[in-house]
């Protein structure tokens, strides 16, 4: 058995102030707003459980806010203390961070203990400051991207997380030019979430249903170019799509079709079913006193994974449902009533595949006959 664990030390508090960040408007839909750092006693109990039954392996991810403000010496903690429980098994980490203080010190770290880093990074200058603010309200570009540099001087497996505005998917040519140009060959493009509380659509930064599709098509054409010209770039919802045609399974549980059993652990202990529902009327329990029994019947009371598997009839009905399988739950949910309809998205992602399935076949096609050359040597 295989335990994912997405783990926020910092809770919600970050260095930084990007005007668009979706866990700042979660806690403010919470009655707790910051559940505070997490205490080494609380990161030994989650080990403990974590490293202690019938599980022969576990993924560590960390998160925010900005996971990085728990400090050096909690993470270097965390890092020992699982590694003397983990006995024969398998072990993982990864960290996702802003990328605003990382210093070598931190590399050495990310490095020794094989974390898989995802740092976020808007493209340029003129897309990354719009957006990802200091705290006084300037722009973080030029130590976030300097810190990147860092990252890959000192050897750090890393990936580059973009979030999705109107105003990147607009310029994708020159983004994925700057992204190539600085040798930054594994990127995740995430669609913009938009706040709870407001209309999808309805602000300068979201995404419309014309701006993404173009998005998708565009950024898939230098995708395929380079693919064909034997200089590959992976886009991690590409790579997805490839695998959901070759193995079924996607890697990003979005994308699955229903939600997925892994566990958000707050700084407090608290746990929840998704890193986009923690919410209070979704906490399943506390790490420090709850077995993963019973925090795993309490995501079946609430009925969390039951619920994404509600699809609109005609997303069952559409051609490109093996593909799409209705979009991630967060993207389908009206916070009003609570009910699931289609993503908001739908009609993007029904252009995008109408321009580019046959170029997605493609490569499906020739990704499986290498993986079937390579079984059989």
């Amino acid at each position: 058995m295989h335990r994912t664990f997405l783990i926020k030390p910092a809770s919600g508090a970050c260095n930084m102030a990007c005007t668009y960040c979706f866990y700042n408007d979660e806690g403010e839909n919470r009655t707790t707003k910051s559940y505070g750092m997490m205490s080494s006693s609380t990161a030994h109990a989650l080990i403990d459980k974590a490293l202690h039954d019938e599980s022969d392996s576990a993924s560590f991810g960390f998160q925010g806010g900005e996971p990085t403000l728990a400090g050096l010496d909690f993470l270097s903690d965390f890092v020992s203390y699982a590694r003397s429980k983990a006995e024969a098994r398998r072990i993982h980490f990864s960290l996702q961070t802003n990328g605003y203080a990382i210093d070598r010190q931190w590399a050495a770290l990310f490095r020794e203990h094989g974390f898989l880093i995802g740092l976020s990074l808007d493209g340029s200058k003129r897309y990354h400051d719009e957006y990802r603010l200091d705290k006084s309200g300037k722009g973080t570009y030029n130590r976030v991207f300097n810190n990147a540099k860092m990252l890959q001087r000192e050897g750090v497996d890393f990936n580059i997380l973009v979030t999705t505005t109107r105003q990147i998917a607009r310029n994708v040519d020159e983004l994925y030019d700057f992204f190539k140009r600085n040798g930054f060959r594994y990127l995740q493009f995430t669609p913009c979430i938009d706040p709870i509380a407001s209309k999808r659509g309805s602000l300068d930064y979201s995404l419309t249903t014309e701006t993404f599709s173009s998005f998708l098509i565009r950024l898939f054409r230098l995708y395929y170019r380079d693919w064909k010209r034997g200089q590959y770039t992976s886009i991690r919802y590409f790579d997805n799509l490839i695998s959901l045609m070759i193995r079924g399974w996607a890697e990003e549980c979005g994308m699955n079709g229903v939600c997925g059993s892994y566990y958000v652990i707050e700084a407090d202990g608290s746990v929840f079913p998704c890193d986009f529902y923690v919410l209070d009327g979704y906490r399943m329990g506390n790490i420090n006193v709850d077995s993963f029994d019973e925090l795993d019947k309490k995501r079946d009371e609430i009925g969390f994974i039951e619920k994404s598997r509600k699809v609109a009839e005609d997303c069952r009905t559409c051609r490109y449902y093996r593909l799409c399988r209705g979009g991630c739950r967060r993207d389908r949910e009206d916070f009003a009533t609570h009910e699931l309809g289609k993503t908001y998205l739908c009609e993007a992602y029904k252009t995008f595949f109408d321009e580019c399935l046959d170029g997605l076949m493609e490569i499906a096609k020739a990704e499986a006959a290498a993986l079937r050359m390579q079984n059989t040597h």
